[in-house]
């Protein structure tokens, strides 16, 4: 017969495993980025954002414009009103992406980029943004390797620098070139900076690596941050960008990793309308990844 200490033992541990088992699943923050819908105002943006039950907005451009520290709802005179405007519909701007590259060799290109990405840093800060994203972005066949991914890692540890008393963090996204997992992880690693991480987009590495989402996953989970979230079919052909479950990209695989693993992090849907206008237009496509995201996360 089971005494009443172990039986307490006993009841105990199964109350903490159906606590565990059967709790319901915290709600997943989800947004958007900009780059999806460049025919709108910003204003238009956080609307459609909150209409559509998101809790964040990613800046990639306004109107098509890029280059968002020169935007005038960023000057000195609007910065308050914009910041304000996002509050108010309970929207967090979650991340500025900036087009700065961290590849270069070229002392001045290097200059400039890290110039741009600095910028960015200050709006962020401004805008009480968490992060900026950076691109790595290519691996130049007349530039020797090893001191390309030296170059990425330098120009991160300097940006980390910079944003240290900011509160925001630079994050590097899985683009272009530096797309392999034992890359990123190498130059996260070497970076070694509390103000620097990564934007995950599965889709850019296993559209080209083909490796699994969950090993992706595994490697990279300290350094990630943010996220991108998209399907496509892809074929021989290439790519073309399809609404959420539309296409053969294994979402499910790569959002199980995430929620299993921890991720307190946006989910943020990146619809590449700016560079291909031919896919749906965003009245279409936001409504749709918040109202199917569930059913590929849960």
């Amino acid at each position: 017969m089971t005494n009443r200490r172990e039986f307490l033992k006993q009841s105990s541990g199964l109350l903490g495993l159906s606590a565990l088992d059967f709790a319901a699943p915290v709600k997943p923050l989800l947004s958007f980025s900009t780059l999806g819908c460049p025919a709108w105002t910003f204003s238009k943006a956080l609307q459609r954002a909150s209409a559509n039950g998101y809790s964040g907005i990613e800046i990639r451009g306004i109107k098509g414009d890029l280059d968002l520290p020169k935007n005038p709802i960023f000057s000195a005179s609007n910065l308050a009103a914009t910041r304000r405007e996002a509050e108010d519909k309970n929207l967090k701007i979650v991340n500025l992406g900036s087009s700065a590259n961290m590849h270069f060799l070229d002392p001045k290109k290097r200059q400039s980029n890290l110039d741009d990405a600095k910028k960015y840093i200050d709006l962020a800060q401004q805008l009480n943004c968490p992060f900026i994203r950076v691109f790595p972005n290519d691996l130049p066949k007349d530039q020797d390797e090893k001191a390309t991914i030296g170059a990425i890692i330098s120009s991160l540890v300097e940006l980390g620098d910079y944003a240290k008393s900011s509160g925001v963090k630079v994050l590097l996204e899985s683009h272009g070139k530096v797309i392999k997992s034992d890359m990123l992880l190498h130059i996260m690693q070497e970076a070694n900076h509390m103000n620097v991480g990564l934007v995950w987009d599965f889709f850019n590495m296993w559209s080209v690596t083909k490796e699994a989402p969950a090993d992706m996953y595994k490697q990279l989970k300290k350094y990630i941050f943010h996220t991108h979230i998209k399907d496509a079919q892809l074929t021989e052909k290439g790519e073309t960008y399809t609404l959420l479950g539309e296409g053969n990209a294994p979402v499910k695989e790569a959002l199980h990793a995430l929620k299993s693993g921890g991720y307190s992090g946006y989910y943020s849907f990146e619809w590449e309308k700016l560079w291909h206008m031919e896919i749906a237009e965003p009245e279409i496509a936001f409504p749709h990844f918040a109202n199917n995201f569930n059913a590929y996360w849960i």
